[in-house]
């Protein structure tokens, strides 16, 4: 058995990409695409309910994909 063995752990692995801001209106994480429910409760989730929401995130993508505006609707506004 080699080191690597003895850390290997088999489970399904976070989706978290390290870029933790979460959508004002959509309430999910703009890097994982997971609710803060989710987030929170990752490590006591069953690996069944992890796979579930695994499949689930592709498909909410384009909820936080709109565009806002930016600081050009921001302007915009002001006139």
């Amino acid at each position: 058995m080699s080191d690597d063995d003895v850390w290997r752990r088999d489970e399904v692995e976070s989706p978290c990409i390290k870029i933790c801001v979460v959508h004002p209106e959509e309430r999910l994480c703009i890097g994982c695409l997971r609710s803060l429910d989710e987030i929170a409760r990752w490590s006591s989730l069953s690996s069944s309910e992890r796979k579930r929401i695994l499949v689930e995130l592709p498909s909410r993508a384009p909820r936080i994909a709109r565009r806002r505006g930016g600081r050009a609707a921001r302007l915009k506004q002001r006139d």
